[in-house]
């Protein structure tokens, strides 16, 4: 009987991985391989349409390239300012997107008179790269490009306003020791670690493997495909060493990434720092419900930092 039991026990235990392996493959192919969006798709939302045609009928517009620090070609669009101007935006795009998708916010910054960058992140648009980084890679590579923007222009005075995932690059960015050209950042919807939320992702399939067998596999197949390791991914840990002045922005409606990532990240946080929950709000969607709150707190904190 015993030998019958260790024999089912190991059938059991075979069928669970091997169950959990085939999730997590699902789950890295939806989670980490990079995907364009369809001209279809940005034509289903009207005001991101609208955005994007201006961006690229924009005679200012420049395609600028830099090296990334593992040797990757990374893309950005620069929009130079109608006038002469030490400021500049640097928007930062979330999964599944890139550069472009920030033009909504390019347009408001643009408008004030600043220079703008949007950047496509490894693996999106015109950037070499096979893998999404959550912020890994991605905030040494923002890193480069505010040495671009200074290199360019020693007086420069940076804002870094990120979504989603961008915004979880945007302040993992502010965790490392920036130039003090840096005046301030916005992080729009970031989760609180990469690991937490995988975790509540999975969780809403309803999948029948554990997710910590699945998160278990998940981890291992990026670590061997793309050299990170999820759980180092943790945004509360580089907001607790930022310095520089941050706008935390969520919408209370956000499914995808819980509000109170924000409430806990903005806790965390031991630099200078604005709370703002725009009511109503589904993931990302702060500017486009409430467009005079949204702006109104960034101009506060462009105000406070004297940007």
């Amino acid at each position: 009987m015993s030998k019958k039991r260790n024999f089912v026990f190991l059938g059991l235990f075979a069928a669970l991985m091997g169950g959990g392996a085939a999730a997590a493959s699902i789950f890295y192919n939806m989670a980490v391989v990079p995907k364009k969006k369809t001209q279809e798709e940005i034509d289903s939302s009207p005001v991101d349409s609208e955005a994007i045609k201006w961006l690229r009928s924009l005679p200012s517009r420049e395609d600028v390239y830099i090296n990334s620090i593992d040797g990757l070609k990374l893309h950005a669009h620069l929009i130079k300012a109608d006038t002469d101007s030490h400021k500049y935006a640097i928007c930062i795009h979330g999964i599944n997107s890139d550069g472009e998708f920030m033009s909504l916010y390019a347009k408001h910054y643009h408008d004030m008179g600043i220079n703008v960058l949007l950047p496509d992140n490894r693996g999106y648009g015109l950037s070499e790269g096979d893998y999404t980084g959550y912020g890994y890679f991605d905030r040494l590579d923002i890193m480069e490009w505010i040495y671009y923007i200074t290199h360019m222009d020693k007086d420069a005075h940076i804002l870094i306003h990120g979504t989603s995932m961008g915004a979880a690059i945007t302040l993992m960015t502010t965790g490392e020791k920036l130039p003090d050209n840096v005046v301030f950042a916005v992080a729009d919807s970031s989760y609180t670690t990469l690991s937490e939320e995988f975790a509540a992702v999975y969780k809403s399939f309803n999948a029948f493997i554990p997710v910590s067998v699945a998160l278990f596999i998940l981890r291992f197949l990026i670590l061997i495909r793309c050299g990170y390791d999820i759980n180092k991914i943790d945004v509360l840990k580089a907001v607790s060493k930022s310095k520089t002045p941050t706008l935390f922005i969520h919408g209370d409606e956000d499914k995808l990434i819980d509000p109170q990532m924000c409430s806990r990240l903005y806790e965390k946080c031991t630099a200078p720092k604005q709370y703002c929950l725009i009511l109503g709000a589904d993931h990302v969607a702060g500017a486009y419900v409430d467009p005079d709150k949204y702006w109104n707190k960034v101009d506060s904190l462009m105000e406070k930092t004297g940007y």
